[in-house]
């Protein structure tokens, strides 16, 4: 064997380790979280794990790096700048943290689930081509506005001044308030927005709802409500309010009904854009989820508390019941 023939091999079977190395390295996924905690993202939390588990992204098969801001804009933006430094294969943002993470990066992949409307969150180019490093899920919140207003209306057919809370912080609000503008008028309702930037703005709202002679309240798909869902539904009670809210887990922590898409589905599917990622897939190239299945669930035990009975064919069409 030739002296150079002898050389490559020598430098072939050195590269060898390396070559497994690169080949088994563990991927790394950043997720941008909003809550405090991981207790403040449940059940959520559980079933982004839960997907990952079942595709075979077992312990020790993907590093999950969580970061969580508390709903503080400050720390949103400077743990989606740590979560980029790290390098991850893939970045996740939940809700109103995707934009942060979108801002910070467009080189690193990264999937966003809970956004309602992407397109003007400027997180993507349109659904079907987003044309950039972000794709994900929807949970069609904007669409849903006047389903929630539909079934206040139908619960309380003497309905007439409907309260919507609104985030002044997230741009996304203005969409919510053009959605129940065009749909009150349609039911006999008038809506009327009410500012909310922090939950410690929750009881001067209620108490300016009350004033203002509202009737019912509603809130779309937000991660600060998200997060104050059960302060919102003791207010709600405490002022005679009947509130929709626009997920199952807001309902059970004490309002009247909720309508909207599975949200721990929607957890557990994230987990399987990161894999396409992984595997080579381009977010560019994939389009947006949105959901085509919804839950509408009414919690009987505050609807007793609030004097209201619900019409016997919207119990039959309901998903859950809480009693």
């Amino acid at each position: 064997m030739k002296r150079r023939d002898v050389m490559a091999l020598i430098a072939t079977a050195a590269a060898w380790p390396m070559l497994a190395s690169a080949q088994h390295r563990i991927p790394r996924v950043g997720v941008l979280w909003h809550a405090a905690d991981s207790a403040g993202e449940t059940p959520y939390f559980g079933c982004l794990l839960d997907g990952f588990d079942e595709l075979g992204y077992v312990k020790g098969k993907i590093e999950l790096i969580h970061r969580f801001p508390d709903e503080k804009p400050e720390r949103f933006q400077s743990m989606a700048a740590e979560l980029v430094a790290l390098s991850p294969d893939v970045l996740v943002g939940v809700g109103g943290a995707a934009p942060y993470v979108k801002k910070a990066t467009s080189t690193i992949p990264m999937v966003f689930m809970y956004v309602a409307d992407p397109i003007a969150a400027k997180l993507v180019d349109s659904i079907r081509h987003p044309g950039a490093n972000a794709t994900g899920l929807t949970n069609f919140g904007l669409e849903l506005a006047g389903k929630r207003l539909e079934y206040l209306k139908e619960i309380v057919p003497s309905l007439s001044k409907v309260a919507l809370i609104a985030n002044p912080t997230n741009p996304i609000s203005n969409f919510y308030i053009e959605q129940c503008n065009a749909a009150g008028p349609k039911l006999g309702l008038t809506c009327k927005p009410y500012n909310v930037g922090t939950l410690d703005a929750l009881e001067p709202a209620f108490d300016a709802m009350t004033k203002d002679g509202m009737q019912a309240v509603v809130f779309n798909a937000e991660s600060l409500f998200y997060v104050g869902k059960k302060r919102i539904a003791e207010l709600a009670l405490a002022h005679k309010l009947p509130c929709c809210g626009y997920v199952k887990e807001v309902l059970e922590a004490g309002l009247l009904i909720s309508y909207g898409a599975d949200q721990r589905l929607i957890a557990r599917r994230t987990a399987y854009f990161v894999d396409r990622i992984l595997k080579g897939e381009k977010p560019a190239d994939m389009p947006v989820e949105q959901p085509t299945s919804f839950q509408l669930c009414i919690n009987l035990t505050i609807a007793k508390a609030l004097g209201l009975a619900i019409p016997p064919t919207m119990l039959a069409r309901a998903d859950d019941v809480i009693e």
